[in-house]
């Protein structure tokens, strides 16, 4: 027969056993019940963590993760498929609540919020410091707030850079350069008005039909980023040139659905809202490197980058001055001239 202190020593063994397995237990459920009450955070962007854009809004998603300590889970969702893969309808998205939180072009996001696209009149802010003063300061606070009437939370702005023009023939030297080209585009009155005004045919159709008449030469020209032109090979489909001509800015805007905004307390609305602003000053730098290393790339495949100085600027500026002012009108006149104002500034 067992002694008598080794059956007490057994049992004590077993009580502690059942007492760590029963700490365990109810750690878990604590866990499990923590998760069930996290927030899920649906994040929409409309391109992948590839391009600069979809590192911002992967940055934003985990850092909102992060520093909400488990309270907030957000997950990215790029390609806008939560808006049917149309950047343009990303801003309706985010209004009527399929995405919680966004991260946007002004360029698409001007087909619902008008002031917006005040930042891409053609060649108002051709330099990156020109569209730096478009991100702060008076005129930023006008598009914020542009923002937040058309029913969004707004939380910052950063600078997207400038839309090229890849070529097939030859580079763009002077406006009758452009007369009679078919430009693939993507849906966008300030584009559409600009390739009108300078002569050019501009079309919007699927990247697969792109492809094709590209290659087949039925469409000479290509509007978009250095990131795409290089992400989509354009030098497999006999485009040679790359015309760097500050036509038209892009700014990011990031935003918050309102009816999400309003569920959360204040120290998940700072979370939410001070990760906003720390990715919108690193979007700048990524944005930089991205177009360095696209147009490497771009030249690798044997295309040839031109970059117009402000002279050689000059002539298209003049020459689309109708359809700017109609642009800057349906913007809004007085914040064109802010902007305008701005813009010069820097020069001073």
């Amino acid at each position: 027969m067992m002694p008598t202190i080794f059956r007490q020593a057994n049992r004590g063994a077993w009580r502690l056993a059942a007492a760590l397995l029963m700490a365990l237990v109810n750690a878990g459920a604590q866990a499990d019940e923590a998760k069930t009450d996290a927030q899920e955070l649906k994040v929409s962007v409309a391109v992948g963590p590839a391009y600069a854009l979809g590192q911002a809004a992967e940055r934003w998603a985990q850092r909102v993760s992060d520093k909400s300590e488990g309270q907030l889970v957000a997950r990215l969702h790029p390609g806008a498929v939560l808006s049917l893969r149309d950047p343009a309808l990303e801003f309706v998205a985010l209004r009527d609540g399929a995405a919680d939180l966004a991260i946007g072009s002004s360029l698409f996001w001007s087909a619902q919020v008008p002031q917006l696209a005040v930042v891409s009149l053609p060649w108002l802010a051709p330099e990156p410091a020109q569209l730096d003063a478009l991100v702060a300061g008076p005129v930023a606070e006008t598009l914020l707030a542009a923002v937040a009437r058309n029913g969004v939370v707004p939380l910052a702005l950063a600078s997207l850079g400038h839309r090229e023009l890849a070529l097939r023939a030859k580079a763009v030297k002077v406006p009758g350069d452009l007369a009679g080209l078919k430009i693939r585009i993507p849906p966008s009155p300030v584009l559409a008005a600009m390739y009108g005004a300078l002569g050019a045919q501009p079309l919007t159709m699927p990247f697969a039909q792109a492809q094709a008449a590209l290659a087949a030469g039925t469409v000479d020209a290509q509007d978009g980023s250095s990131a795409t032109f290089a992400a989509t090979r354009l030098d497999s489909l006999g485009l040679k040139w790359v015309v760097q001509w500050g036509a038209v800015a892009e700014v990011a805007v990031f935003a918050v659905n309102q009816a999400r905004w309003n569920a959360l307390t204040e120290a998940q609305r700072a979370v939410v809202r001070d990760s906003a602003k720390e990715i919108a000053r690193e979007l700048a730098l990524l944005v930089r490197k991205e177009d360095e290393a696209a147009l490497e790339a771009l030249r690798k495949g044997g295309m040839t980058v031109v970059r117009l100085t402000p002279a050689g600027r000059a002539p298209f500026a003049a020459a689309v001055r109708g359809a700017y002012d109609k642009l800057a009108a349906d913007a809004g006149s007085e914040l064109a001239r802010a902007a305008e104002a701005a813009v010069k500034a820097t020069a001073q």
